[in-house]
């Protein structure tokens, strides 16, 4: 199971982001866990100044604005 954290103030990008990946991941028959994380200290702490960031297993792959659907393929893959 991958974990993956979508950094964001909870905006409408950040909602898409984690219903893409949920889309995607379910389509490939992965099991994720997504976590929303909104504090504004711990997005920093991954050094994301534009969200919504992405973060699979503790490692930032993604910031400012949404990912395209075969960037997230590539993560599950």
């Amino acid at each position: 199971m991958k974990t993956f954290k979508i950094l964001g103030s909870g905006c409408k990008n950040c909602a898409n982001t984690a219903d893409l990946i949920e889309l995607k991941a379910k389509a490939a028959g992965v099991e994720v866990n997504i976590e929303k994380v909104t504090d504004m200290g711990e997005i920093m702490g991954y050094g994301v100044m534009s969200t919504p960031g992405v973060v699979i297993d503790e490692v930032l792959v993604h910031a400012g604005g949404m990912p395209t659907p075969a960037q997230v393929e590539e993560w599950l893959a």
